[in-house]
């Protein structure tokens, strides 16, 4: 059995004659059977909403934009360095 254009365990690519696919390992052994073939990949569903997924990973908080106070400081901190060290 060839190898497939694309692989049926991982999704990946898969060179013209390779024995195994270069991303996940899979071969005619452990993932090119006819049954995985049959079965196909393993894909989320339409319905994924990924604004829900996001929210409910990493919360709803808003993360403030800009610079923080705290590396403006830092910014003058190293700039009045330099000027001192180029005036001396």
């Amino acid at each position: 059995m060839s190898a497939p254009e694309i692989c049926p365990h991982c999704g990946a690519d898969i060179p013209r004659n390779a024995h195994a696919c270069p991303e996940c390992g899979s071969c005619e052994q452990t993932g090119w059977s006819e049954e995985a073939k049959q079965q196909g990949l393993d894909l989320p569903e339409d319905s994924f909403d990924y604004d829900n997924f996001v929210k409910e990973e990493f919360g709803s908080q808003n993360r403030p934009r800009g610079i923080s106070p705290m590396w403006w400081i830092v910014a003058l901190v190293i700039c009045s360095l330099l000027l001192l060290l180029a005036l001396h």
